[in-house]
């Protein structure tokens, strides 16, 4: 369950460095892409899910980390979300 952190642009242009817990988040998002907002919450929501999930079945307790990282994106992306066809940009994976 190796750690992934992944680099987002905001519709803003600001970035943020993200956390997940497991690789997974390489199944739900790719370098390069943009999403349109919705989208690319519920690609984090699931894919933050699954790692804390993982996390869960290793050592039995959910990864608060993850929770948190997907608070701040979307409190994040709660700025955006009267922008018309707002997106984010996932820069790339570290």
């Amino acid at each position: 369950m190796p750690v992934t952190h992944f680099r987002v642009r905001w519709p803003d242009a600001s970035e943020t460095r993200c956390y997940s817990p497991s690789s997974v988040v390489r199944d739900h998002l790719s370098p390069g892409q943009r999403y349109e907002l919705d989208e690319f919450l519920q690609r984090t929501r699931e894919a933050l899910g699954i790692a804390s999930e993982r996390v869960r079945a290793k050592y039995g307790f959910a990864c608060s980390q993850a929770m948190d990282q997907l608070a701040e994106i979307e409190g994040i992306a709660a700025r955006f979300g009267a922008t018309a066809h707002a997106q984010v940009t996932v820069v790339a994976f570290d």
